[in-house]
């Protein structure tokens, strides 16, 4: 009985949080279990870059404000063939991206 009045009592206060919160909850049991994502990065219909074992995209904030700014960024292994492999030679880099102008997709890496 008490078990389910305190899962009752974290779904409910789950529910109040607002969007963020819940994307913060989210990105937070995201890296305690780790993944594999997949950031492609596209020029018109035209796959221009490719980041593979990237952990998380976090969105950027302002030092001073705390105000979240337009872009994410996030650190990956760049696929410079767009073979969908982590080849020797590749390196891992920091990279950003504009919420605005930079047409993406990122997915955890189905193999």
């Amino acid at each position: 009985m008490f078990r389910k009045a305190v899962l009752g009592a974290f779904a409910f206060g789950l529910v109040a949080c607002t969007q963020e919160t819940q994307n913060e909850i989210g990105r937070s049991v995201q890296n305690w279990t780790g993944t594999d994502g997949v950031l492609e990065v596209y020029a018109g219909n035209t796959l221009v870059r490719r980041f593979l074992a990237i952990d998380k995209l976090t969105t950027a904030s302002g030092t001073k404000d705390g105000l979240p700014r337009p872009y994410r960024f996030g650190y990956g292994v760049l696929d410079e063939n767009l073979n969908g492999l982590s080849d020797s030679g590749e390196k891992r880099v920091y990279f950003e991206i504009s919420d605005y102008s930079t047409p993406y997709v990122f997915y955890e890496n189905p193999r």
